[in-house]
């Protein structure tokens, strides 16, 4: 109601100002005395011209912005439409074979613009003024913002704007020293990046905020650095590739998370590529309410698929998943399915009904510890789930099959990871006899996905600690859940047939290095605040994993991230053999028998890897 009201209000006072500029043309053109004649003149055509300029204001839906935040080109804009609604008049006065001194046009332009544009320009000034006013008692943060560009500019504005923050602008860094010893609104430009701590000491800064979109995540993680150094809290602006429409405002400040840590550039993909292989085309996506399958069917959904079409067992994430899509692509065709793929049957007459041409294999057991304790089910899900999906896929012809696997893979000494490297044997054994490209991509731990380390960093923090660790000297590669998911889908576009794609996860990390700098990052200081406790490695666990089953064997391709491993010699008659002789005696297997089938198909398995390695251990201990 209000919204409305404020349209008429504001409607009615530019039908007074732009009156008063006509009327303020005829009085300067006649030196202040304007002939009665002319006046006459004046009052016959005031409407006609007053008309016309609104008409055109309402005609580009000036009366729909919020004029309390009006920026420089909002002004540009209705300086912009002002000229036009004054010459749409004169040509309506032209038309009607109305004729006024020529001077008055200009006049008139000149005028209307100068009391609209202060109107607008006074009514945001009342708006800050009265906003300051309701929010003089907070107590402000002191913010050191690191970026003197664009959109460090555009942050301090909306800062200043928005004093119901509690935020307050003190100074700004930036490595451009051009810049230096110059002002923002105000705001100086003390130093450059490296004189960050010396800013936050002399300053006594309480906040920084890094507002450069388009640096490389090499100089953010600088600066997390320095000021997790002082215990002082980092906040950032979005990668520029996140910042959709480009806009930046106080919502688009958001706390720095363990993603921006990686110390690498963003992933790129070849947009082009992907269209042209998923647009129009029917997608399925196993697993589609988990992390990477989650994923999938957002990056899936943005290249116009015909169907996308999500498997999963568990609904709740699936439901949550289908209603997100729903919302963004309301024209897109979702077809959401419970189901198990471990169901032959279930499966064949899934991809009889649906035909996808395109399948994403994402649905396993993937929790090493709990496989470690339950290794029936990372069999019968992880192996005999997928091989379901393999004969149904190339019976009912689909283009292009890829599975999701996992670093683990990689001489496995854990049941999960032995499970996923007989997955890719089976994918490349079927692709030797099949139409369909039966693909899989290879890859490490994924940052925020369900169970990973960092969500359990989180909560142990918020418990108060301590943070545990398997061991002091465990490594892991990490990649965020959207880069991970960029690289298999543009791996998929590049596939021939029956390779293992090996994407390059950048350096491995120390899981205690992360755990140290997820609590200074929290405000808290490690092993003061927040303990680390080293609790021993896990079932199946090992140091570090690699990407590949030998460093020699593989070879580059167009992307930089994306490598393919050669083809490990395999007797794949005696794989599909095996498998299919087992089939129905897994549940009737002990434990030791499940991993004495599993060296059978994996002769590289070592699960006895853990004793091995105390072992090693204590000799060098008593050495």
């Amino acid at each position: 109601m209000w919204k409305n009201k404020r349209k008429i209000l504001l409607l009615l006072i530019d039908i007074i100002l732009l009156n008063i500029a006509y009327f303020l043309a005829f009085y300067l053109r006649f030196d202040y005395n304007i002939p009665h004649q002319y006046f006459l003149l004046y009052k016959k055509t005031f409407y006609i011209v007053v008309t016309v300029t609104v008409v055109t204001f309402i005609f580009f839906k000036q009366y729909n912005k919020i004029w309390r935040y009006a920026s420089l080109h909002d002004i540009m804009d209705l300086i912009i439409f002002t000229t036009i609604g004054s010459a749409m008049a004169a040509f309506v006065l032209l038309f009607l074979q109305i004729h006024l001194p020529r001077s008055i046009y200009p006049l008139y332009w000149f005028l209307s613009a100068l009391l609209i544009g202060g109107s607008r320009i006074a009514y945001r000034s009342y708006m800050e003024n009265s906003s300051k006013g309701k929010v003089k008692n907070i107590k402000y943060k002191k913010v050191l913002i690191v970026g003197a560009g664009d959109a460090g500019r555009i942050l301090v504005r909306e800062i200043k704007n928005h004093p119901e923050t509690g935020l307050k602008p003190v100074a700004i860094v930036d490595d451009d020293v051009s810049k230096l010893h110059r002002s923002i609104d105000d705001v100086p430009v003390v130093g450059k990046i490296d004189d960050i701590q010396e800013v936050i000491t002399e300053k006594e800064i309480d906040e920084v905020i890094f507002a450069i979109p388009s640096a490389p995540r090499t100089v953010l993680k600088k600066v997390i650095d320095k000021c997790s150094e002082m215990r002082i809290k980092v906040k950032t602006l979005p990668a520029i590739y996140e910042l959709v429409d480009g806009t930046i405002s106080i919502s688009s400040i958001r706390d720095v998370d363990i993603n921006d840590l990686l110390g690498r550039e963003p992933v790129k993909i070849d947009l082009e590529e992907i269209s042209s292989y998923i647009k129009g085309k029917k997608v399925m996506v196993t697993g589609g309410g988990g992390s990477i399958g989650s994923e999938l069917c957002r990056q899936i959904a943005r290249f116009s698929p015909s169907r996308l079409i999500i498997l999963d067992i568990y609904e709740n994430n699936m439901y949550e998943v289908q209603q997100e899509l729903k919302r963004k692509y309301p024209k897109l065709d979702i077809v959401c399915l419970v189901a198990n793929i471990r169901e032959g049957k279930k499966m064949n007459k899934i991809f009889s009904k649906y035909t996808p041409d395109i399948v994403f294999h994402a649905a396993a057991h993937k929790h090493v510890p709990l496989m470690e304790d339950s290794p029936h089910e990372a069999i019968k899900n992880n192996v005999y789930g997928t091989l379901n999906l393999v004969k149904v896929s190339d019976l009912y012809n689909v283009n292009r099959f890829v599975m999701i696997s996992t670093d683990k893979a990689v001489n496995p000494t854990s049941v999960m990871g032995a499970s996923k490297r007989i997955c890719e044997m089976i994918i490349q054994e079927y692709d030797k006899r099949s139409k369909t490209e039966f693909v899989a991509v290879r890859f490490g731990n994924v940052l925020g996905s369900n169970g990973s380390v960092i969500p359990l960093f989180k909560k142990q923090i918020a418990e108060g600690g301590p943070v545990t660790v398997t061991h002091e000297e465990v490594k892991r590669y990490f990649m965020t859940i959207p880069e991970a998911v960029q690289l298999v889908i543009q791996a998929g576009a590049m596939a021939k047939g029956g390779e293992i794609f090996v994407l390059d996860m950048g350096e491995p990390v120390k899981i205690i290095d992360l755990a140290r700098t997820l609590i200074r990052l929290s405000g808290f200081e490690p092993d003061v605040d927040i303990p680390i406790k080293i609790i021993g490695l896990r079932p199946g666990e090992k140091l570090f994993e690699e990407l590949l089953i030998s460093d020699d064997k593989y070879v580059s391709t167009k992307h930089e991230k994306i490598f393919i491993e050669k083809p490990v010699s395999v007797d794949y008659g005696n794989l599909i053999l095996t498998l299919e002789k087992y089939k129905d005696k897994i549940d009737d297997m002990d434990e030791d028998e499940i991993r004495e089938f599993i060296k059978l198909l994996v002769p590289e398995y070592n699960p006895d890897y853990q004793r091995s390695l105390m072992e090693e251990v204590a000799a060098t201990e008593v050495e």
